[in-house]
Formats: structure tokens, C-alpha cells, sequence
């Protein structure tokens, strides 16, 4: 079975599913841990199985069986010295994002309440004194003040020490979701403090302490949160170490593909969700692979669609698109788009509270989140940046055209004026005010977004100009004769009906683009409902679009 959604290793090794092997991370960690121990990859990429994973092999009274079969029972020696040897705390704080912060503080007690309740043999265990099983019980209340919160990880490690006698192993899973959240939703100093207090216990004067693994989107600034904490180990997407444990390589995508009977899409795979560089390492974004095998197996002839880009905001790339009034970001924009590199100053260490404040910053929050991906190994601090794969360059398309969605909403006169061209049928009109237009605005180049997907950037923008006319009836890409339309027009009061149909002109081959725009209006008859309606004025506007030109025809037809 194909694991979709799927992030407890238990169960997806219980319930028989797919399971691409990345235990020999658990080696790599045993060999060059450090005392803490983070983790930064992009969302969607791993992190949360891994923790699962590890918290599988490492905890006492957990199946050994479970990692039968798998490169980790490989290592004999390490398996008899650690599998199963530790008392282990696992706590996630994905789930913290309340709208306020009282509300997010009771996420938090929640998530200590049900650790402490995964926990209560400790309520019974003879080597804790009374004292210590009421601090215990207070874990499991909702009303826990804020000292026992702070306190909260470095109770429940110091309490599984004395009852088994052995250091704990703790892990902490997204650990920067709450701040992310905060940050958004204007409680971000409260929250910053509070995670700050819980790690300053747990983690930087902990005796009961073996090791910890952290994971999380971003690496937040060591003066923000890690304040006094002894050299935590930073595993960034930078790093050779552990490169190729979060996402797919290809050799693994090669195997699900072959596994699954369609290694006849691999081409068609790579382009659209592989061309990350962890490390050393080129992967492929997990979670697209499982969802594409997910549909491709239900249907071979199933478009592939963008998965990871619809689990977020992506409000990253618009801060980025709306401060690009600066030319060199439009224009950086741009060649990223055209599928070319740029290079930039990352800072792997930021604030949430921060992350906005600079075109600088947010390049480095695109890149430590997953929407920009090194070309090479990084020269110092400098980095060659480019735009991963097609779903991403799908993406960052789309926002442009969102974005100029709503500024075409402001600029009355300007879109009257277009409007007129279009309703008047005047193709030189419409000519000259579209490429105004494509002037103000980001261009797609020869680059990731395919023809069709051009084609469709084009169709947005103009779509959206017409959007705002008064008395108009503006369709998209609807049923018309035998095909189908991009745009068809109804202006009932003056009895004018406009079909548009636009092409990407590769390599400014203008004509070849209007002719066949001509060719599929007259073949597929795309004015056939218009006449059939009564329309006496019919107008059959061609456009071809090529970075940011465009060339127009049009052709009238009336009726007496």
C-alpha cells in the first residue's frame, strides 16, 4: 500500500506499507551525535516518520521486529547495544496554532498532558516517592501553571531516569511551528518565551539527558531561543551529514516506480518534483512522490498535479513578489523563472519576527523552507540558487498572477481602456495596452512552466483585467462549438460576443502562433453558441504571447 499521510513508523511497517529505508540514519546518528541535535529540512520532507522511527528503535518495550529486513538489523553490535534500551520522551509541536496565545499555551499543556498520559506507568512505579508522582500528576492536568509548563520535558526525563535507571533519549518534532504561528498571529514575544523556558530546562541543564534529535522548517537564531545551550548540532540542508535521509533519491524512486509497474513515468517524475541538493545529495520531495504513486496507480494516464505547494500559504513567495518593485528582484524573479540560477547570502540562522523584514531575508527563508534549492555546494555563505522542479515554478506562476489580480482591481482607467480595445475589436488597441501591461509584471520565460502552463499564465492575467467590466459575461476555457475557448465574451446590451484564444509564441514565432490560434477558432468552431444565441457582432481575437510581447488579430463577423 501506498503510505499516504502516513507518519507513524509502527503502523506503516504493521499495516504493510511501502516504506523506503532510511534507518541507517539511526547508525549515522549513533556514530557523530552530538548532545542536541537539529534537524532543518523543508515541510513535507520526512522529518516527522524519522522522529517516529527513531523513537521505534530506541524505546524500551518497543517490537524489535519491527526493523526486520532493514538496513539498521544489519548492524548487529548496535542493535544489541541501543535497540530498545532507552527511555524516550517524543513530543510535537505541529499542532500548536492557536489564534492567541492563551489559546496556543493550551495546545501546549495538551501535548505535555498526553505525553504524561503515554507515560502513566510512572504513576505506580516503585522508585519514585509520592512527591515525585504528584509532580508527575500535574503533567496530566489542563490548569498546569506556567512554571510547571517551563519545567514540564525536564520532570518527565528526570522521572523516567530514576524509574529505569538509564538517560533518556528526548525528541522534539517541528519545533518551530509555534513561533511560526505566533509570528503570524501577533503573540509571537509570549510564545518565544515559552519555548524558550521549555528548552533552557530540558535541554541545556538536564542531567537526565542522553541525547536529543530536533527537527524543524527553519533554524531559529541560537540568541532567540537557544540562549546558553551548549553547541547544539545543526543538520541543515547544507550539511553532507545525514543528507540523504529526509526526501527521495533517485535510485529510491527508480525502485517505487518499478515496484508500482511505471517506471515509464520516471522522465516525467523527475521533472516535476525532483532537483533538490541536500548536502551532496539530488532528492525528489517525498510527499509528492507518494501522492503522484497514489494517483498514478488508480490512473497511468492521470496528470500529475502540484501536491506539496497545496499544504501551505506559500505566503513566502508573495512577500517576495509584492516587494519587487526593486528591479534587480524583478528581474532575479525572472531568471529564476527562466529556469537560471541566481546567487545570495543565506543566513540559516534567522527569527520568525524577522524573516519579513528584508528582500535579503526572505531569499534565505525560500531557501531554508524548500522553495529554492542549491545548484552546488555553497561558497561560504554564498549560495547558487535556482527554482527545485516544475510544481515550484508552477507555483511561483501562479502567485504572480494572483498578485496581479488585485492590482488590476485598483487601476480603473487603465483597464476601462483595455476593455474598450477588446469590445471595439481594435487588435492593435488590445496589442498595445496587453504588452503594457506584461511590462508591469513578472515575465515566464523558456524555463520549467510548460507551453500549456504559459499559455494559461497569459490567459490569468487577461482573464483577470476582464474580470472588473461592468455588463460583461467573461467565461474561461468553457464548452464552445467543439471545443473548448480560453476566453468567450457576452456583452448582451450591445449584442457583442468575443472569442479569444491565446498562444505561448516559442522563440517569438508570432505568426506560427496566430495562425494556429486562427486555424483552432475556425476548426473547432468556437462561435458557434455565440450565433446560434443571435450575437450581430462576433469578434475572433487571436493572441500570442511571448515573454513580454504579445502580438493580436481579429476577425468580425456581423449579421444584419
Amino acid at each position: 500500500m501506498i503510505p499516504v499521510g502516513i507518519e507513524d513508523f509502527e503502523k506503516l511497517r504493521r499495516e504493510n506499507y511501502y516504506y523506503v529505508d532510511k534507518t541507517a540514519m539511526i547508525r549515522d546518528l549513533l556514530w557523530s551525535r552530538g548532545e542536541v541535535n537539529l534537524f532543518t529540512r523543508p515541510r513535507r520532507f520526512g522529518k516527522t516518520l524519522n522522529m517516529s522511527m527513531l523513537k521505534c528503535f530506541f524505546e524500551i518495550g518497543t517490537d524489535p521486529t519491527l526493523f526486520d529486513g532493514l538496513a539498521i538489523s544489519e548492524e548487529t553490535d548496535l542493535c544489541a547495544k541501543y535497540q530498545g534500551q532507552f527511555p524516550v520522551v517524543t513530543v510535537s509541536l505541529k499542532g500548536i496554532d492557536g489564534p492567541n496565545f492563551a489559546a496556543a499555551r493550551a495546545m501546549a499543556v495538551s501535548i505535555i498532558n498526553r505525553e504524561a498520559g503515554r507515560l502513566g506507568f510512572l504513576e505506580e512505579s516503585e522508585k519514585l516517592t509520592e512527591t515525585e508522582k504528584e509532580k508527575f500528576l500535574q503533567l496530566q492536568r489542563q490548569d498546569i501553571s506556567d512554571e510547571k509548563l517551563s519545567n514540564s520535558l525536564q520532570v518527565l526525563t528526570n522521572l523516567l531516569e530514576k524509574h529505569y535507571g538509564k538517560k533518556v533519549i528526548l525528541l522534539i518534532d517541528e519545533y518551530d511551528v509555534p513561533l511560526a504561528k505566533a509570528n503570524e498571529r501577533g503573540y509571537y514575544d509570549d510564545m518565544i518565551d515559552l519555548i524558550r523556558s521549555m528548552f533552557d530546562q530540558a535541554l541545556k541543564t538536564n542531567s537526565s539527558l542522553y541525547f536529543a534529535v530536533m527537527t524543524g522548517c527553519l533554524r531559529v537564531s541560537k540568541e532567540s531561543i537557544f540562549t546558553g545551550l551548549n553547541n547544539p548540532r545543526i543538520l541543515s540542508i547544507t550539511k553532507v551529514r545525514f543528507d540523504e535521509y529526509f526526501g527521495f533519491t533517485d535510485r529510491e524512486v527508480c525502485e517505487m516506480l518499478e515496484y508500482y509497474e511505471l517506471a515509464e513515468k520516471h522522465d516525467m517524475v523527475q521533472e516535476w518534483y525532483d532537483g533538490y541538493l541536500f548536502g551532496n545529495v539530488k532528492v525528489y520531495n517525498p510527499w509528492d512522490i507518494i501522492c503522484c504513486l497514489d494517483d498514478l496507480t488508480a490512473d497511468p494516464d492521470a496528470p500529475l498535479q502540484d501536491y506539496w505547494s497545496n499544504t501551505s500559504g506559500n505566503q513566502l513567495i508573495r512577500q517576495l513578489i509584492e516587494k519587487y518593485g526593486n528591479e534587480k528582484t524583478k528581474e532575479e524573479i525572472e531568471t529564476l523563472l527562466a529556469g537560471g540560477t541566481i546567487v545570495k547570502e543565506i543566513r540559516e540562522d534567522l527569527t520568525y519576527n524577522t524573516m519579513y523584514a528584508s528582500i535579503d531575508s526572505i531569499w534565505s527563508v525560500l531557501f531554508t523552507t524548500g522553495y529554492l534549492t542549491l545548484r552546488r555546494r555553497p561558497e561560504g555563505k554564498k549560495c547558487t540558487l535556482a527554482i527545485p522542479n516544475r510544481e515550484v515554478a508552477n507555483l511561483f506562476a501562479d502567485q504572480i498572477v494572483d498578485l496581479f489580480k488585485e492590482r488590476v482591481e485598483k487601476e480603473s482607467k487603465k483597464r476601462e481602456s483595455l476593455c474598450d480595445a477588446v469590445e471595439n475589436g481594435d487588435a492593435a488597441a488590445l496589442e498595445e495596452k496587453f504588452t503594457d501591461y506584461l511590462d508591469d509584471t513578472i515575465s515566464l520565460q523558456d524555463t520549467y512552466v510548460h507551453k500549456d502552463r504559459k499559455e494559461n499564465f497569459y490567459h490569468g492575467i487577461l482573464l483577470g483585467i476582464f474580470a472588473y467590466r461592468e455588463g460583461w459575461r467573461a467565461k474561461s476555457s468553457q464548452q464552445a462549438g467543439d471545443g473548448f475557448a480560453d476566453i468567450r465574451i457576452r456583452v448582451r446590451k450591445k449584442s457583442i460576443g468575443i472569442v479569444i484564444e491565446m498562444k505561448y509564441a516559442e522563440n517569438a514565432k508570432f505568426d506560427e502562433a496566430l495562425d494556429e490560434a486562427d486555424s483552432q477558432i475556425e476548426r473547432e468552431d468556437y462561435v458557434h453558441e455565440l450565433k446560434k444565441e443571435g450575437y450581430s457582432t462576433i469578434y475572433k481575437f487571436s493572441v500570442a504571447c511571448y515573454k513580454k510581447r504579445c502580438r493580436v488579430r481579429c476577425g468580425t463577423e456581423k449579421r444584419e
